[in-house]
């Protein structure tokens, strides 16, 4: 009973992740310019991998396993900040302007 339990909430958690996964692609492909992009894109995949982490780690035989999962996610996301920090400032000194609506 409790390994049923576990599987549908470790499988709701991968679902919506990859639905996280999924808007930030979107997100990607549709937004204006490169900051509304990044913005999307890092927001929407940190969050659908940590989601699929925590479905993982739930399924994981030990402990030790799941705490595993658990510091790659930190890491990744420690290196999606900093990737999108660099990208952001690249485009920033190359005078990429921000999108803007209507009048101005």
């Amino acid at each position: 009973m409790i390994a049923a339990i576990s599987t549908v909430i470790s499988a709701t958690l991968c679902v919506a992740g990859a639905m996280f996964f999924l808007a930030g692609t979107i997100g990607l492909l549709r937004f204006p310019d490169v900051y509304t992009r990044l913005h999307a894109l890092t927001k929407a995949d940190n969050l659908g991998l940590g989601l699929i982490g925590l479905g993982v780690a739930i399924q994981s035989l030990s402990w030790m396993i799941g705490l595993k999962v658990i510091l790659i996610w930190g890491l990744a996301l420690v290196a999606s900040a900093t990737a999108c920090n660099l990208i952001a400032n690249a485009a920033t000194r190359g005078r990429v302007r921000p999108w803007q609506t209507g009048g101005r």
